[in-house]
């Protein structure tokens, strides 16, 4: 991952957590930019010793001694050439599981060297990803070129449609008007086939030079009888006019039923394209796990057989001052009312270098190698916590759905008023219906609806920035930064006795 997790935490909260001399700038630079520039120049502050129990019991919660040193670090280096690299990992994670109560994997890259059948058949795999991939994408482009087709025939459609609905109207004028443009449109698309026996033709050719006029003028089967015309025309445009007001009736029938189909085209047409979209963001999530992150590490020498592997996990505590409360150590006042969540976590970084080796036929393998291992501990608040899950989520996965959301949501966008405008009706009987109906397919495709939901309190709130502890708050954040120190320590010595390393052991069990 390009950005730190430690020195993004130490952006994002940097008066707690970021080295002094950068504090200034790299709060001017989140203002600015966003937290994710702001890593790239900040850096976290040193870890210092801290003797948390010691603390605990001789100065108590309102000293704050945890915001003074609020990092507790280790580090673990060896060679584990004995047994597999997985060990190691799932060892800790399943410690986490079990200790912390929830644990969130942050990073995942790797980097093979170009010599080594791992890269190639890794390449291999990401190759068929994006093929996959690629394919769906061709396919949603057609969708929505389709979409694109539809709904100019649809505009097309609700015009001529438009003369029908002005045809029945109650007002004389705009009824009279649609019916001139109506016998415009019959004369020019029907009639017109009938070439020299056409009214146009009759008129022009055979000196009909009336039959025009009248057949414009009179507004019924009856009227004809009114026009002072000789019998021939009268003949003829009797005819005419019956023959008309038949097709007035059966085309409005016509194109009132194809606009309904197509525009219930149209809707399955948007719904396969969003459907295909969502098939095609595992393939392309695939494709970029499997991508190997270029390193200018002196680990990798392109004609070894290597491999570099570095994880992120998050190890999620709890904090509940309400327990202080009840052991005595924070008054009353700090469980009545209302605050922000704290949470102590430990960020756990691995860095493996492994010779990969084939276990089985299948393209299966196990790793061997040196292992680096480095817990920290934090304690943030629940805006922090999201902050940070979003932002390392932008930084690890970055222009990931660019090209889908540009071929589905962000085409959807330039024709959102064209598609509510023909899909008004649908859209809403579809939010009166999602207050009724409770169906479980509904829920399972709701994906496919593209109205935006709002955003909720906490976005709300983010979006000025993430508010400061007030004085309250931070004496809690001091109990759940000591309370951070403990589990990460504790995690470390754990770790080191169960692998039987010396360890130190404390007087008191934590």
């Amino acid at each position: 991952m390009a950005v730190d997790v430690k020195n993004l935490i130490a952006a994002i909260n940097p008066d707690l957590y970021c080295d002094s001399d950068k504090k200034s700038k790299v709060k001017s630079i989140a203002k600015k930019d966003g937290y994710l520039k702001a890593a790239k120049e900040a850096e976290l502050r040193e870890a210092d010793y801290l003797d948390v129990l010691h603390v605990q019991f001789t100065k108590g919660p309102f000293a704050l001694a945890g915001l003074k040193s609020p990092i507790e670090q280790h580090k673990l280096v060896y060679d584990a050439f004995s047994q597999s690299l997985e060990q190691i990992y799932f060892w800790i994670i399943d410690y986490v599981n079990e200790r912390f109560g929830t644990s969130e994997k942050l990073t995942d890259n790797f980097v093979a060297s170009p010599g080594s059948g791992y890269f190639a058949e890794t390449g291999q795999r990401m190759t068929v990803m994006q093929k996959e991939g690629m394919n769906m994408m061709q396919t949603i482009g057609v969708i929505v070129k389709s979409i694109v087709n539809l709904i100019y025939d649809l505009k097309e459609f609700r015009i001529r449609l438009g003369a029908y609905d002005d045809y029945h109207a109650k007002d004389k004028r705009q009824k009279k008007a649609a019916l001139l443009s109506l016998k415009q449109i019959w004369m020019d698309n029907v009639d017109i086939k009938r070439g020299v026996g056409s009214i146009n033709g009759l008129t022009q050719q055979l000196d009909f030079v009336t039959l025009r006029d009248a057949f414009m003028a009179v507004e019924s089967l009856k009227d004809v009888d009114k026009v002072d015309l000789n019998e021939r025309v009268k003949r003829i445009l009797k005819q005419r006019v019956a023959e008309f007001f038949r097709w007035v009736d059966e085309s409005e029938k016509v194109l009132r039923r194809r606009f309904d189909i197509e525009r219930n085209y149209l809707k399955s047409q948007i719904a396969s394209a969003k459907l295909y979209a969502r098939w095609a963001k595992p393939y392309f999530k695939a494709a970029k796990e499997l991508e190997q992150r270029s390193s200018s590490s002196s680990d990798i020498v392109n004609a070894f057989n290597t491999a570099v592997f570095e994880l992120v996990l998050v190890a999620e505590g709890k904090y509940d001052p309400k327990k202080d409360v009840s052991k005595g150590e924070l008054p009353k006042l700090f469980k009545k009312r209302e605050f922000r969540k704290y949470v102590p976590i430990t960020i756990v970084e691995f860095r493996f270098r492994s010779i990969p080796e084939r276990g089985d036929q299948r393209g299966g393998y196990g790793f061997r190698g040196r292992v680096e291992v480095q817990f920290t501990s934090f304690a943030l608040n629940e805006d922090e916590l999201k902050v940070l899950k979003e932002k390392v989520g932008e930084d690890d996965v970055g222009d990931l759905y660019k090209l889908i959301e540009d071929a589905t949501e962000k085409s959807f966008e330039e024709l959102q008023k064209d598609l509510d405008d023909l899909l008004e009706d649908d859209v809403k009987k579809e939010k009166k219906k999602e207050s009724e109906d409770v169906n479980p397919f509904s829920a399972l495709f709701s994906f496919l609806r593209w109205e935006k939901s709002p955003d909720s309190k906490v976005e709300k709130n983010l979006s000025k920035g993430i508010p400061k502890d007030n004085e309250y708050e931070e004496v809690i954040r001091n109990q759940a930064v000591l309370a951070a120190r403990l589990a990460c320590r504790r995690l470390y010595d754990d770790y080191k006795k169960a692998h039987e390393m010396p360890a130190f052991t404390p007087t008191i069990n934590l």
